[in-house]
């Protein structure tokens, strides 16, 4: 879940899950506090809407007491007169916060309260025959004393007038109502700090958790420790930027065990050259000091000794050359010249170097063009020249039969140019052939070594061919020979419509 849309979900819960939480408090605790009140003060219908009007509330809970004293009254006035009747009633609204209050004449005879509370009302009492229907409702009394009264006239038997009122209390409220808004008031904080508490989790789980393993992962990689993952468990931002954390880590790693395995090849390089120079050198450091010591006494040893000298340079000329043109080719900085050249015009040149060039090594070589004679690629010269040279060269080194031979064949396959090299030499094991385009590698390396070569002949060799768009591979047999091949796009041209 995306980080934004778990922000409005928190936003909506955190408006919606309160109000709806807090509506069900309400009703819940409303209906049982409506019903408690109900039982307690002899009450029916009741809503929250009613509870919610304190005059109404009030007159409610004296309405029954109202009702029976009306009927006193009317039929049995005198019963009014008896203080122990009025006492009675008095008790039974104190349960309902209120008090009986009677006059005769203008004259306050009974008084269910404190005088000081009746004072504060006695100015404000209504005379008698002001009495209305309103009066049943009660009538709500503000200033300092806030009472409801309930006035009911009343003629006694010796004819005279007088009032009896119920006067309730307004200023505290019925203790259920007061019960009701405290829990309600707690039970909204209670859903308020839940809900809060709630998303907090379940915010902090969603954004802390991936944030810790993005600071372990930070952590490792400051350290310089690759060796570990970082799962993606989220499709939102922070999965993204783990994800995106995890590719970086996967690419450090590959760079690191890149530059460690380019560090050793380079190490590896430097031994084989150094390995590589030091036979040539101490030849000619030999042979220049038998000339010096005079070992060289006549014409023809020197001449000798001279053209030894003379071999040896040449090879540690091709052997820089060699390391020269790696460091090129490594770099990307191979100067390629393209042009288009005829195949058979091409390599008809190339084996008659080749021929030349073997004959003094006592090395057949055999030369086969099965190739149309318009058949042109497009290629740099030179480093397909090289190309050869190398693998001829590679062949001749291995070469372990008293009588060796190569081939060179050229055939057309198609949209490319096939071209073979084969050699009846010592050949490849099968679990090195795989490998043997690998910069630095070597199959045996004590033959290898005593055989000299810098290891990077045949990575070049492929480098090349890969640049030329073709490819490179090899076959081979222990104790038979090795073919290489590598193919050539041939050149088409494109004809011009006009």
């Amino acid at each position: 879940m995306k980080l934004k849309t778990r922000l409005i979900i928190a936003f909506l819960t955190v408006i919606l899950i309160p109000v709806i939480l807090t509506s069900v408090i309400v009703f819940v605790l409303g209906t049982h506090q409506i019903h408690s009140i109900e039982k307690n003060y002899e009450l029916k219908g009741t809503t929250v809407k009613s509870l919610s009007n304190s005059v109404e509330t009030m007159s409610a809970l004296t309405e029954k007491p109202f009702q029976e004293l009306s009927q006193v009254a009317e039929e049995e006035p005198a019963r009014l007169e008896e203080v122990s009747y009025l006492e009675q009633w008095n008790r039974r609204l104190q349960k309902k916060k209120s008090f009986l209050l009677t006059t005769r004449e203008g004259e306050i005879t009974y008084v269910g309260s404190g005088k000081k509370q009746v004072d504060a009302i006695l100015s404000q009492l209504p005379e008698y025959g002001e009495a209305s229907e309103a009066s049943q409702n009660g009538i709500y009394l503000g200033g300092k004393e806030q009472v409801l009264l309930k006035q009911i006239d009343v003629t006694y038997a010796d004819g005279q007038k007088g009032s009896l009122f119920l006067v309730t209390d307004m200023k505290d409220m019925i203790p259920e109502i007061e019960t009701f808004l405290v829990r309600m008031v707690y039970g909204v904080m209670i859903v308020l700090i839940l809900t809060a508490a709630v998303l907090i989790y379940w915010i902090y789980r969603g954004v802390m958790r991936p944030l810790a393993k993005m600071q372990v992962a930070a952590k490792n990689i400051t350290e310089g420790n690759l060796d570990f993952e970082l799962k993606q468990e989220s499709k939102d931002e922070l999965g993204s930027l783990c994800r995106d954390l995890e590719a970086m880590r996967k690419r450090l790693k590959d760079t690191t065990e890149e530059r460690l395995k380019f560090d050793q090849e380079n190490k590896e390089l430097i031994s084989n050259i150094s390995h590589d120079l030091k036979t040539p050198v101490t030849t000619i450091k030999g042979y220049a000091e038998g000339i010096l010591d005079g070992v060289a006494d006549t014409p023809e040893k020197v001449d000798k000794y001279v053209k030894t000298i003379y071999n040896k340079a040449n090879e540690m000329d091709l052997l820089i050359n060699e390391l020269t043109f790696y460091t090129k080719i490594d770099t990307n900085r191979i100067p390629y010249n393209f042009s288009t050249i005829s195949v058979n015009g091409y390599f008809n040149d190339c084996a008659e170097d080749l021929a030349m060039e073997l004959e003094p090594a006592g090395i057949e070589f055999g030369y086969f063009n099965y190739v149309e004679e318009d058949v042109k690629v497009i290629a740099d010269t030179e480093q397909i020249k090289r190309v050869v040279h190398n693998i001829v060269n590679n062949s001749i080194k291995y070469m372990d039969k008293k009588k060796g031979k190569i081939n060179l064949r050229i055939k057309d396959v198609g949209d490319f140019v096939q071209i073979e090299l084969e050699d009846n030499g010592k050949g490849i094991a099968a679990k090195d052939l795989p490998n043997i385009f690998d910069r630095f590698f070597r199959s045996d390396t004590s033959r290898n070594s005593s055989k000299g070569g810098s290891g990077i002949g045949l990575s070049i060799v492929k480098k090349i061919i890969e640049e030329h768009g073709g490819k490179i591979w090899a076959t081979s047999r222990e104790n038979t020979g090795t073919t290489m091949y590598f193919v050539l796009r041939k050149y088409q041209e494109v004809p011009i419509h006009e």
